[in-house]
Protein backbone atom coordinates (compact mmCIF):
# COMPACT_ATOMS: atom_id res chain seq x y z
CA UNK A 1 0.00 0.00 0.00
CA UNK A 2 1.58 3.38 -0.87
CA UNK A 3 2.34 5.21 2.41
CA UNK A 4 0.26 8.42 1.12
CA UNK A 5 -2.86 6.22 0.73
CA UNK A 6 -2.23 4.52 4.02
CA UNK A 7 -1.75 7.76 5.51
CA UNK A 8 -5.00 9.13 4.11
CA UNK A 9 -6.72 5.55 4.93
CA UNK A 10 -5.63 5.73 8.73
CA UNK A 11 -6.71 8.94 8.96
CA UNK A 12 -10.20 8.65 7.73
CA UNK A 13 -10.43 5.48 9.88
CA UNK A 14 -9.14 7.05 12.79
CA UNK A 15 -12.04 10.39 12.37
CA UNK A 16 -14.93 7.60 12.24
CA UNK A 17 -13.61 6.28 15.39
CA UNK A 18 -13.90 9.21 17.06
CA UNK A 19 -16.87 10.12 15.83
CA UNK A 20 -18.59 7.13 16.29
CA UNK A 21 -17.39 7.36 20.29
CA UNK A 22 -18.40 10.39 20.57
CA UNK A 23 -22.02 9.53 20.03
CA UNK A 24 -23.39 10.68 23.02
CA UNK A 25 -25.69 7.98 24.02
CA UNK A 26 -26.75 8.11 27.34
CA UNK A 27 -27.48 11.78 26.78
CA UNK A 28 -29.80 11.12 23.94
CA UNK A 29 -31.52 8.03 26.13
CA UNK A 30 -31.99 10.44 29.06
CA UNK A 31 -33.34 12.97 26.97
CA UNK A 32 -35.48 10.55 24.98
CA UNK A 33 -36.97 8.52 28.37
CA UNK A 34 -37.42 12.18 31.14
CA UNK A 35 -36.61 15.05 29.32
CA UNK A 36 -33.59 16.03 31.13
CA UNK A 37 -29.93 16.59 30.94
CA UNK A 38 -27.78 13.85 32.07
CA UNK A 39 -25.04 16.68 32.10
CA UNK A 40 -26.48 18.18 34.81
CA UNK A 41 -27.73 15.10 36.80
CA UNK A 42 -24.94 13.48 39.23
CA UNK A 43 -21.93 13.31 38.48
CA UNK A 44 -22.58 15.33 34.72
CA UNK A 45 -21.07 11.91 32.70
CA UNK A 46 -23.02 10.87 29.82
CA UNK A 47 -21.55 6.85 30.38
CA UNK A 48 -24.17 4.04 31.47
CA UNK A 49 -23.17 4.41 35.19
CA UNK A 50 -24.63 8.13 35.24
CA UNK A 51 -27.78 7.42 32.82
CA UNK A 52 -28.74 4.77 35.75
CA UNK A 53 -29.26 7.25 38.20
CA UNK A 54 -31.01 9.54 35.60
CA UNK A 55 -33.43 7.28 33.93
CA UNK A 56 -33.58 3.51 35.60
CA UNK A 57 -31.66 0.06 34.63
CA UNK A 58 -33.09 -0.20 31.23
CA UNK A 59 -31.59 3.03 30.24
CA UNK A 60 -28.48 2.02 31.81
CA UNK A 61 -27.91 -1.19 30.12
CA UNK A 62 -29.31 -0.02 26.84
CA UNK A 63 -26.31 2.65 27.18
CA UNK A 64 -23.58 0.32 28.24
CA UNK A 65 -24.77 -2.37 25.75
CA UNK A 66 -24.60 0.66 22.99
CA UNK A 67 -21.29 2.17 23.94
CA UNK A 68 -19.96 -1.59 24.19
CA UNK A 69 -20.30 -1.37 20.49
CA UNK A 70 -19.41 1.85 19.43
CA UNK A 71 -15.92 0.39 20.65
CA UNK A 72 -16.57 -2.92 19.22
CA UNK A 73 -17.52 -1.38 15.73
CA UNK A 74 -14.19 0.54 15.44
CA UNK A 75 -12.26 -2.48 15.84
CA UNK A 76 -14.14 -4.05 13.03
CA UNK A 77 -13.95 -1.24 10.59
CA UNK A 78 -10.31 -0.85 11.21
CA UNK A 79 -9.66 -4.86 10.70
CA UNK A 80 -11.56 -4.68 7.42
CA UNK A 81 -8.99 -1.74 6.47
CA UNK A 82 -5.73 -2.89 7.72
CA UNK A 83 -6.12 -6.66 8.12
CA UNK A 84 -2.49 -7.14 8.55
CA UNK A 85 -1.64 -4.25 10.17
CA UNK A 86 -2.55 -4.49 14.41
CA UNK A 87 -1.87 -1.04 15.54
CA UNK A 88 -4.49 0.48 13.78
CA UNK A 89 -6.75 -2.59 15.19
CA UNK A 90 -5.43 -0.71 18.48
CA UNK A 91 -5.63 3.02 17.86
CA UNK A 92 -9.09 2.91 16.33
CA UNK A 93 -11.01 1.91 19.82
CA UNK A 94 -8.91 4.62 21.50
CA UNK A 95 -10.23 6.94 19.61
CA UNK A 96 -13.57 5.55 20.43
CA UNK A 97 -12.94 6.16 24.01
CA UNK A 98 -11.40 9.59 23.32
CA UNK A 99 -14.61 10.36 21.92
CA UNK A 100 -16.64 8.54 24.32
CA UNK A 101 -14.95 10.37 27.44
CA UNK A 102 -14.71 14.04 24.94
CA UNK A 103 -17.17 14.57 22.43
CA UNK A 104 -17.60 17.93 19.95
CA UNK A 105 -21.50 16.64 20.14
CA UNK A 106 -22.18 17.63 23.50
CA UNK A 107 -19.74 20.45 24.13
CA UNK A 108 -21.44 23.42 26.71
CA UNK A 109 -20.30 25.49 29.35
CA UNK A 110 -20.13 24.70 33.15
CA UNK A 111 -20.84 26.14 36.18
CA UNK A 112 -17.92 28.29 35.98
CA UNK A 113 -18.54 29.35 32.41
CA UNK A 114 -16.09 27.57 30.91
CA UNK A 115 -16.48 24.93 27.77
CA UNK A 116 -16.67 21.57 28.26
CA UNK A 117 -17.00 18.19 26.43
CA UNK A 118 -19.06 16.29 28.47
CA UNK A 119 -18.87 12.52 27.89
CA UNK A 120 -18.09 9.71 29.95
CA UNK A 121 -14.93 7.28 31.72
CA UNK A 122 -14.75 5.09 28.88
CA UNK A 123 -15.31 1.72 30.46
CA UNK A 124 -17.62 0.25 27.93
CA UNK A 125 -16.19 1.60 24.73
CA UNK A 126 -13.01 0.30 26.02
CA UNK A 127 -14.48 -3.23 26.83
CA UNK A 128 -16.30 -3.16 23.25
CA UNK A 129 -12.71 -2.36 21.62
CA UNK A 130 -11.73 -5.92 23.40
CA UNK A 131 -14.47 -7.38 22.11
CA UNK A 132 -13.40 -6.38 18.68
CA UNK A 133 -9.76 -7.82 19.26
CA UNK A 134 -11.09 -11.55 21.10
CA UNK A 135 -14.59 -11.70 21.00
CA UNK A 136 -14.78 -14.18 24.05
CA UNK A 137 -12.63 -11.90 26.01
CA UNK A 138 -16.27 -9.71 27.01
CA UNK A 139 -17.24 -13.65 28.77
CA UNK A 140 -14.43 -12.25 31.08
CA UNK A 141 -14.26 -8.85 31.88
CA UNK A 142 -17.83 -8.68 32.10
CA UNK A 143 -18.21 -10.84 34.62
CA UNK A 144 -14.68 -9.90 37.02
CA UNK A 145 -15.79 -5.96 35.91
CA UNK A 146 -19.25 -7.11 38.15
CA UNK A 147 -17.98 -8.35 40.82
CA UNK A 148 -15.37 -5.50 41.08
CA UNK A 149 -18.43 -3.40 41.52
CA UNK A 150 -20.35 -5.30 43.42
CA UNK A 151 -17.98 -6.38 46.09
CA UNK A 152 -15.20 -3.50 45.89
CA UNK A 153 -18.37 -1.10 45.71
CA UNK A 154 -17.09 1.69 43.60
CA UNK A 155 -17.83 2.02 40.06
CA UNK A 156 -14.93 4.21 39.33
CA UNK A 157 -12.49 1.15 40.28
CA UNK A 158 -14.56 -1.03 38.64
CA UNK A 159 -14.15 0.87 35.37
CA UNK A 160 -10.33 1.47 36.10
CA UNK A 161 -10.02 -2.07 36.30
CA UNK A 162 -11.05 -3.21 33.16
CA UNK A 163 -7.80 -2.10 30.47
CA UNK A 164 -5.97 -3.94 33.26
CA UNK A 165 -8.14 -7.08 32.62
CA UNK A 166 -7.90 -6.39 28.80
CA UNK A 167 -3.83 -5.88 28.85
CA UNK A 168 -3.89 -9.32 30.81
CA UNK A 169 -5.90 -11.37 28.74
CA UNK A 170 -3.71 -10.21 25.27
CA UNK A 171 -0.75 -10.72 27.22
CA UNK A 172 -1.53 -14.13 28.04
CA UNK A 173 -2.98 -14.49 24.74
CA UNK A 174 0.05 -13.33 23.10
CA UNK A 175 2.08 -15.45 25.22
CA UNK A 176 0.71 -18.70 23.93
CA UNK A 177 1.33 -17.68 20.57
CA UNK A 178 -2.35 -16.73 19.82
CA UNK A 179 -2.33 -13.01 18.74
CA UNK A 180 0.07 -9.91 18.90
CA UNK A 181 1.63 -8.62 21.80
CA UNK A 182 0.68 -4.60 20.63
CA UNK A 183 -3.11 -6.12 21.85
CA UNK A 184 -1.50 -5.98 25.33
CA UNK A 185 -0.61 -2.55 24.74
CA UNK A 186 -4.40 -1.57 24.13
CA UNK A 187 -4.96 -2.10 27.70
CA UNK A 188 -2.35 -0.28 28.85
CA UNK A 189 -3.31 2.99 26.96
CA UNK A 190 -7.00 3.03 27.63
CA UNK A 191 -5.85 2.81 30.80
CA UNK A 192 -4.28 5.75 30.67
CA UNK A 193 -7.41 7.81 28.83
CA UNK A 194 -9.55 6.23 31.57
CA UNK A 195 -7.37 7.24 35.09
CA UNK A 196 -6.90 11.02 32.86
CA UNK A 197 -10.74 11.17 32.71
CA UNK A 198 -11.65 9.63 36.51
CA UNK A 199 -9.48 12.29 38.19
CA UNK A 200 -12.65 13.46 40.20
CA UNK A 201 -12.81 10.45 41.38
CA UNK A 202 -9.59 9.26 42.09
CA UNK A 203 -9.53 11.95 44.00
CA UNK A 204 -12.55 11.13 46.23
CA UNK A 205 -11.08 7.77 46.25
CA UNK A 206 -7.98 8.61 48.09
CA UNK A 207 -10.93 10.85 50.48
CA UNK A 208 -12.66 8.63 51.63
CA UNK A 209 -15.52 10.33 49.48
CA UNK A 210 -15.99 8.52 46.63
CA UNK A 211 -20.27 7.15 45.95
CA UNK A 212 -20.25 3.53 46.88
CA UNK A 213 -22.44 1.42 45.29
CA UNK A 214 -23.02 -2.70 45.38
CA UNK A 215 -22.62 -4.55 48.80
CA UNK A 216 -21.42 -1.58 50.24
CA UNK A 217 -24.02 0.58 49.66
CA UNK A 218 -26.26 -2.04 50.57
CA UNK A 219 -24.76 -2.62 53.79
CA UNK A 220 -24.20 0.82 54.41
CA UNK A 221 -28.28 1.80 53.70
CA UNK A 222 -28.63 -1.35 56.59
CA UNK A 223 -26.58 0.30 59.13
CA UNK A 224 -28.17 3.33 59.14
CA UNK A 225 -31.92 1.53 58.96
CA UNK A 226 -30.67 -0.08 62.35
CA UNK A 227 -29.53 3.58 63.80
CA UNK A 228 -32.78 4.76 63.56
CA UNK A 229 -34.37 1.95 64.51
CA UNK A 230 -32.29 2.19 67.45
CA UNK A 231 -33.10 6.00 68.05
CA UNK A 232 -36.70 5.45 67.90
Amino acid sequence: MDSLVFLARAVWLLAIAYFLGAIPTGYLVVKILTGKDVRFIESGRTGATNTFRAAGFPAGLFTAIFDLLKGASTVWLAKFVFPATPWMHILAPLMAILGHNYPIFTVERDENGRLRLWGGAGGAPCAGGALGLWWPSIFIIVPVGWVLWFFVGYASVATMSIPLIIAGIMAVRAWMGQGPWVYALYGLLAEGLILWALRPNIRRLLQGTERVVGLRAWLRKRREQQALASEG
